[in-house]
This record gives structure tokens, sequence and C-alpha cells, in this order.
């Protein structure tokens, strides 16, 4: 379509069809942001796989760790395993199981729990721990 103005004739291209939005269903979401979460995968390098860009993929992985994108569970990120070890000496044992302290180990910092503290002063002390660390 040719349009006339006071410059001269203009051309006016009119496109039908897709708007270059993609719909993306959950189900393939879901598997996309499991093959980001795999060990060793990159976001930016899953998203130009899928011809995404980095920071979709980084919005629907923040969706599956908030609960709103189902990931299957086989390949949702896993968490760090909680070991309990025996402690070394007999002494150590005695005294642990008199108080009942929970020692707590985050990045080589040591944070002890009594027994009387509640579970909401128990996670600000450890997320304070993990501000200065």
């Amino acid at each position: 379509m040719e349009v006339r103005g006071s410059k001269g004739v203009s051309r006016i291209e009119i496109l039908d069809g897709p708007t270059g939005r993609r719909r993306w269903p959950d189900d393939l979401k879901a598997r996309i942001v499991a093959e980001s979460f795999q060990p060793g995968a990159r976001v930016c390098d899953v998203a130009a796989k899928y011809g995404l860009i980095a920071r979709h993929l980084s919005g629907w992985r923040g969706q599956a760790r908030k609960g709103e994108l189902v990931v299957p569970v086989d390949v949702a990120p896993t968490f760090v395993p909680l070991v309990i070890e025996p402690l070394a000496d007999a002494a150590a044992a005695a005294a642990s199981a008199d108080t009942g302290v929970i020692r707590v180990e985050i990045c080589g910092a040591v944070l002890h729990v009594m027994p009387d503290c509640s579970p909401d002063r128990a996670a600000a002390l450890a997320a304070a721990l993990r501000k200065v660390l």
C-alpha cells in the first residue's frame, strides 16, 4: 500500500500472521527448565538451544522454585543432603546429650541453637549468619 504525504510517497507493509511472540506450553517449559537444572548446564546455553532469551528461562526457573511451574521430580533441583555424624569422643557426646544443642555449620561458621529457641528465631539467626558470610 502506498500513502502519499507531504514528504512524498512512503510504503507501508502490513504483515498478517504471528506477532513474533511465542506461547510455550507448561510441559515444554518444564522440560526446558529441567534441562537447565542439570549439573554443568548453563542457563544461557540452554536458552540459546531453544531460541530463548536467557532472561525468560531464568524467569521460568524462578517459577519452578516457587512451585508455579511443575518440574518432573527426577530432574528437579536438588539440595545439599543433611548428614548427621557421630561425635568424635564420648565426653563430647555426653555434653551434647545433656544440653540438646543443635550445631549448624554454614561456610565454616558454627551456629549453636538451643532447644528452647523458636524456629523463627533459628531461621533469623541463620539468615543473619548467611549475610555476613
